[in-house]
């Protein structure tokens, strides 16, 4: 598996599983039908610092970092990660979130915070085990296609 900085080709092979991830409506507060050229707009915007694993010419999944405010709190970063669903329980995801997490904090970055973790998220044992805490949540704020409303964390980590 290589990871590397996204080029603007690659959104073709990160589109497919983007839209099929943000549709189930989830995991993600993106709309679940969000086109792909605001997609794109989403995940590739000027600013991104965007990655993608790919192995053997595949792409299997992709990250984006970016300020997650601005002025003198501009040192922390906010991250988002998508898996391909046939790349899952591979350690694709932990491989990519060591990795962003080290490019962060090379990148000047001192902090990153998730805005939004669904409580529900499979992927909230990954992130407690890199170090993430959950350091507030917002009840019931997010409708759930199968738990019905659930809570949004607010999860951090310093770098």
């Amino acid at each position: 598996m290589e990871i590397r900085d996204a080029v603007a080709e690659d959104w073709k092979s990160i589109w497919p599983f983007w839209h099929e991830i943000v549709s189930a409506g989830e995991t993600y507060t993106w709309d679940p039908d969000t086109g792909e050229d605001a997609a794109r707009a989403l995940w590739m915007a000027p600013g991104n610092r965007v990655f993608v694993v790919e192995e053997a010419g595949e792409v299997l999944a992709s990250a984006f970092v970016r300020r997650n405010y601005g002025g003198p709190a501009a040192r922390v970063a906010n991250a988002g990660f998508m898996v391909a669903p046939g790349a899952a329980g591979r350690g694709v995801g932990r491989r990519l979130a060591e990795h962003v997490l080290v490019a962060a904090k090379e990148d000047g970055y001192t902090a990153m915070v998730f805005n939004a973790v669904v409580e529900t998220n499979p992927a909230l044992g990954l992130w407690r085990s890199l170090g993430f805490a959950v350091v507030g949540t917002v009840p019931a704020a997010f409708r759930h296609p199968v738990h019905g409303p659930v809570g949004l964390h607010v999860m951090h980590r310093e770098l």
